[in-house]
C-alpha cells in the first residue's frame, strides 16, 4: 500500500505545484503539511516519502516554515532518491538547500553527497549547524523524469531540506553543449542592492536568488574601496533578452567614480569550465557630452583583451539590458577582474549584475539501465522497485552489484524471495554483463529463458518456484557456469547430457527431472576432493611456518593486527589546557578505543577513532594506512619533549627540508579534523600539527580565541615563517598577522608565499587560505568562523590543488574546439592601459548581446 501512495504521491507533487506557479515544484522535506510562505509560493509535504526519518529542528533568527524539518536517512550504502517528473527537452532550475540545526544531536557535522541521476551533483559539506547551505543546477530535461538521490556519507547523516524545481521558458540558459553538460550555479550577485536581502520570487518570475553584493563581499571592495559608490532608479528597465534577469536587480548598480571596479569572486566548484554573463543598463543620466566606456581586465587572459563596453550604445538606449557574455569560458576558483574606463570616457564603469555557473559532465549511467528499468517498471508497486535512479551509480540498487567500468554494467541480481511472480522476465537475458542471477524463493512460472548471450554467468539460483518446462540445453552453452540450483520447481524431462559434470547442479524436488548416465562422475569426485584437501593442508603448514618466523622477528611487537601498523599518534582529549601529546602503549590504544570500534573522522595520513582512558580522558586515536598519502616516514609517533606549552612559541620552526603546499594542506586538514570530530562538545580537542618530518606544534582548539591560533598556523604554512621573533624575517607572533593581511588586502600575496615552494603550487588554492587565515584572526571571536568552516576550507584548497591540472584534460574536445577563442562578447582581459585599445577597429572590437 505504501509503494502506491509513493507513487500516486510522485503524480501528485507537480499537480498541487502547478495550480499556483506553473511549472514549479517546492518539495519541504520533512514537513507535515502543505502550506504557502509569505513570497506566495506554494510548498509541498514529502509525508508519504518511503525512506528515511523525520527530525524537527530549530535555529535561531530563522523562522521560515520549510526550515523547521529535515527529512534524513541511514549512513549506510544505500542511495535515497526522489523522483520528479519534468517535461522532456524543457529546461529547469533545480535547488536543494540543508539545514543541519543539529538534528541528530550529535553535533557531528554530515558530510555526503547529492547526484542528478547517475551524474554526482555536489558534496555537501556541513560546517555550521545554523547556516543553510544550497546547490543549484540548471539542467535540460531527457526524458519525463529525474532523480535527485543523497548517498556516499563520509560523516554524519544524509539529509536535506528543501527541494525546488523551477521551469523556464524559451531559450533562456541555451547552450550548446546541454545535452552532454549541465550548468551547476557557481554565482548569481545583484550589484549595487539596497540591502543584504536576495531579490527572488516573485520579482523573479523563476525564483533565481540573487544575492546581495552587500553579503556576496569575497572581493572586499563594495563599499570599501574609494570611489565605488551604488546608483539606483525607478524608472522601468527593458529586460526581454536572452536569460531576463529581474527588472528589480537591474534597476540597481555599482559605478567606479575613480574609473576602475575591482572585484575578486570566490567560484564555487571552479577551476573548470564555465558560463559567465554579466548584465549591464545604463541608470545614470549623462548629459550629451558625457560617455560611459570601459573594458574588462581579466589577469592572466591577455588574448581576450579587445572589447569596449559603451551600455547604451550596445543596448540601444537607455534602461535597456545589455547581457555580454562567454558561453565557454576557462575560469580559477579565485576569479580577480576590474572594469576600467578608457581614456575618452568622462564617467566611471557601471556593473549592475553577474551570473557565473560551471560546466558539470553529466554521466550517461549504466550500460543496463534501460534493460532493468523495463524489469522494475513491470513490479512497480514492489518496495524493493522503488529506489530510484541509475541502478549503479552513484551507488548501486540494495538488490544490484555492478562492475567498476566508467559506464558500470550489472553483474550480479540479487532478488531472492522479493515476491516475483508470473514468467522469468526476458529482459534478463539482455544483461549481458550478469555473473550471478538469484531469483530463488519466488512465485516464478514458465519456462527457464535462454541465456546464451549472458557469457559471463557463473551462479544461476532458481530454486523454490513453480517454473515448468525442461532445462534448456542453452545453459551448455554458458562457457563460465558453475552453479544451477534448480531444486523444488516443477520441471521436467532429462538433464542436458554433460551438464551435471560442468557445474555443481541441484535439481531434487522435481519429480519429473531425470539425469542420463553418470559414467565418470564418481571418480571426478573423488579426485577433486583429494586435490582439494592436499592443497588445504600444504596452505595451513606454510601459513603457520610464515607467523612464527615473523613472530620470532618482531618480539616486542604487540598484536593489533596487520591492518594497523606500528606507527601511531594519539591526540589528548582531555580538558588539562597545557597537556601535550602523550605516548601510549598498543595495549592502553586497543582498550580505550575498544579494538577501534567507533570512527570519528579521516585524513590524509589515516583513519581517526574516538577512545576513553580508564581515567576518564577522551583521546583520538589517528591510524595510519598502509597506502597513506602522505607515507610512514612522514607520520611520526613521537613529540619533541620540549613542545609542552600550548602558544605558538614553544616549538620554533626547523629549517632544513621542505614539504610542498599539498602536504603542508592536508597537515593543517589532518590537526583541524580531529578537533572538529568528536561529538562531545564540551571537551577540550587537543591537535598534534607538524610542519615536516622534524616539527610539531601541540595546540589547544577549543574555541574562537583558539581558531585565532589556527589562523596564524595557516600563515605560517602559506609563508614558511615563524610565529616568533626572527631577525632574518623580522616577523614575530603579534606582527605576523599584519605583516600578511597588509599583503592580502592588497593583492599582493605573492608577497607571502614560501618562496622554497618553488611556485608549485596553485594561486588560487593559495588565496582560499589566505582570505580564510584573514577571518580566523579578526580582532573579536565572534567574527571568526568555526574550526569546521576552516575545514571545508582546507578540503577545498586540496581539492583545487588535485584537480587544477585534470579539470583541462578531462574537458572533451569539442568544447576545447568551441573554446572562449570563438566567444567574442565579454571585454577584453589585458592588464595594459586603455590607451592601448583605441587603436583596435571598433567594429571587430564591439561586443554583441548573446
Amino acid at each position: 500500500m505504501g509503494s502506491r501512495l509513493l507513487l500516486l504521491f510522485s503524480l501528485l507533487l507537480f499537480a498541487h505545484a502547478s495550480s499556483a506557479q506553473p511549472g514549479f515544484l517546492s518539495l519541504d522535506c520533512g514537513g507535515p503539511v502543505n502550506f504557502t510562505d509569505d513570497l506566495g509560493l506554494s510548498w509541498t509535504s514529502d509525508f508519504n516519502f518511503s525512506y528515511g526519518a523525520v527530525a524537527s529542528i530549530s535555529v535561531a533568527n530563522e523562522t521560515r516554515k520549510q526550515y523547521t524539518t529535515v527529512r534524513h536517512f541511514p549512513a549506510d550504502s544505500r542511495k535515497y532518491c526522489y523522483r520528479l517528473d519534468v517535461t522532456s527537452r524543457t529546461r529547469y532550475l533545480l535547488r536543494a538547500t540543508f539545514l543541519y540545526g543539529n538534528f541528530d544531536s550529535n553535533n557531528v557535522y554530515p558530510k555526503f553527497d547529492i547526484s542528478v541521476g547517475p551524474t554526482h551533483w555536489s558534496t555537501i559539506v556541513i560546517s555550521d549547524a545554523n547556516t543553510i547551505e544550497s546547490t543549484e543546477l540548471i539542467f535540460l530535461a531527457s526524458s519525463s523524469s529525474m532523480s535527485v538521490c543523497l548517498s556516499n556519507a563520509t560523516t554524519g547523516q544524509p539529509f536535506i531540506s528543501t527541494l525546488e524545481l523551477r521551469q523556464f521558458n524559451g531559450s533562456v540558459y541555451y547552450t550548446e553543449f546541454e545535452n552532454q553538460f549541465y550548468l551547476s550555479m557557481s554565482a548569481r550577485i545583484n550589484f549595487g542592492a539596497d540591502s543584504e536581502a536576495p531579490i527572488r520570487y516573485p520579482d523573479d518570475p523563476y525564483d533565481r536568488i540573487w544575492e546581495s553584493d552587500s553579503v556576496k563581499k569575497a572581493n572586499y571592495l563594495v563599499d570599501v574601496a574609494a570611489g565605488t559608490k551604488k546608483v539606483s532608479t525607478d524608472m522601468p528597465i527593458d529586460v526581454n533578452n536572452d536569460e531576463r534577469p529581474p527588472e528589480r536587480v537591474m534597476q540597481t548598480a555599482v559605478v567606479g567614480t575613480n574609473g576602475s571596479l575591482t572585484y575578486r569572486l570566490n567560484l564555487d566548484g571552479f577551476p573548470g569550465f564555465g558560463w559567465a554573463v554579466t548584465y549591464f543598463a545604463e541608470i545614470e543620466d549623462l548629459d550629451p557630452e558625457e560617455s560611459r566606456k570601459f573594458r574588462l581586465v581579466l589577469p592572466g587572459y591577455p588574448e581576450m583583451s579587445k572589447a569596449i563596453v559603451n551600455i547604451e550604445e550596445n543596448a540601444q538606449g537607455k534602461y535597456r539590458l545589455y547581457e555580454p557574455g562567454y558561453t565557454n569560458l576557462s575560469l580559477p576558483f579565485v576569479l580577480s577582474f576590474r572594469f576600467g574606463k578608457t581614456s575618452d570616457s568622462s564617467r566611471g564603469p557601471l556593473v549592475n549584475a553577474m551570473e557565473i555557473h560551471k560546466y558539470l559532465e553529466k554521466n550517461d549511467g549504466s550500460l543496463d539501465g534501460y534493460v532493468i528499468s523495463r524489469v522494475v517498471s513491470s513490479h512497480s508497486t514492489e518496495d524493493w522497485a522503488q529506489e530510484g535512479g541509475d541502478p549503479c551509480l552513484p551507488v548501486p540498487w540494495s538488490w544490484v552489484q555492478c562492475n567498476s567500468d566508467a559506464r558500470p554494467r550489472i553483474v550480479k541480481l540479487s532478488l531472492s524471495s522479493k515476491n516475483l511472480s508470473g514468467n522469468v522476465p526476458s529482459d534478463l537475458t539482455m544483461l549481458t554483463g550478469l555473473v550471478e542471477l538469484w531469483l530463488d524463493g519466488n512465485s516464478l512460472t514458465g519456462p527457464i529463458p535462454d541465456f546464451t548471450g549472458c557469457t559471463d554467468l557463473e551462479i544461476i539460483h532458481l530454486e523454490n518456484n513453480q517454473l515448468t518446462g525442461e532445462l534448456p540445453s542453452s545453459l551448455l552453452n554458458l562457457p563460465n557456469l558453475r552453479e544451477l540450483y534448480v531444486q523444488n520447481n516443477m520441471l521436467s524431462g532429462t538433464i542436458p547430457s554433460g551438464l551435471s559434470r560442468k557445474v555443481a547442479l541441484n535439481y531434487s524436488g522435481n519429480i519429473n527431472l531425470h539425469e542420463g548416465a553418470r559414467r565418470g562422475r564418481h571418480m571426478d569426485i573423488i579426485i577433486g576432493s583429494s586435490v582439494g584437501v592436499a592443497v588445504l593442508l600444504i596452505t595451513t603448514i606454510m601459513s603457520c611456518l610464515f607467523m612464527r618466523n615473523r613472530k620470532k622477528r618482531h618480539p616486542d611487537q604487540e598484536q593489533l593486527g596487520d591492518s594497523f601498523p606500528v606507527q601511531r599518534l594519539v591526540s589528548s582529549l582531555s580538558n588539562a589546557p597545557g597537556e601535550a601529546a602523550h605516548c601510549f602503549t598498543s595495549f592502553e590504544i586497543e582498550d580505550a578505543t575498544k579494538k577501534f570500534e567507533k570512527k570519528i573522522g579521516s585524513g590524509g595520513f589515516g583513519v581517526v577513532y574516538y577512545g576513553k582512558m580508564r581515567d576518564g580522558r577522551e583521546i583520538a586515536v589517528k591510524v595510519l594506512t598502509s597506502n597513506s598519502y602522505q607515507g610512514k616516514r612522514e607520520f611520526s609517533n613521537e613529540v619533541p619533549t620540549d613542545c609542552h606549552k600550548s602558544d605558538l612559541a614553544s616549538c620554533p620552526l626547523k629549517r632544513g627540508k621542505s614539504i610542498n603546499w599539498i602536504k603542508r594542506l592536508e597537515i593543517a586538514e589532518d590537526a583541524a579534523k580531529v578537533d572538529g570530530a568528536s561529538h562531545v562538545s564540551s571537551i577540550v580537542r587537543g591537535t598534534v600539527g607538524y610542519l615536516d618530518p622534524e616539527y610539531y606544534i601541540s595546540q589547544q582548539l577549543t574555541d574562537k580565541s583558539d581558531v585565532y591560533s589556527f589562523g596564524v598556523i595557516l600563515l605560517e604554512l602559506m609563508s614558511g615563517q615563524e610565529a616568533i621573533s626572527n631577525e632574518s624575517f623580522g616577523v614575530n607572533c603579534r606582527n605576523i598577522v599584519q605583516w600578511a593581511k597588509l599583503h592580502i588586502e592588497s593583492g599582493d600575496i605573492q608577497g607571502i608565499i614560501d618562496p622554497s615552494l618553488c611556485d608549485e603550487y596553485d594561486i588560487q588554492s593559495m588565496w582560499k587560505i589566505a582570505e580564510k587565515a584573514l577571518m580566523c584572526v579578526q580582532p573579536h571571536g565572534h567574527m571568526r568562523p568555526s574550526i569546521s568552516e576552516v575545514l571545508k576550507e582546507i578540503q577545498d584548497a586540496i581539492l583545487i590543488e588535485r584537480a587544477v591540472t585534470a579539470a583541462r584534460e578531462d574537458i572533451s574536445d569539442e568544447m576545447s574546439r568551441n573554446s572562449v577563442h570563438s566567444s567574442l562578447n565579454l571585454c577584453s582581459l589585458d592588464l595594459g592601459g586603455a590607451e592601448n585599445y583605441l587603436a583596435l577597429d571598433e567594429s571587430i572590437a564591439q561586443p554583441t548581446a548573446r
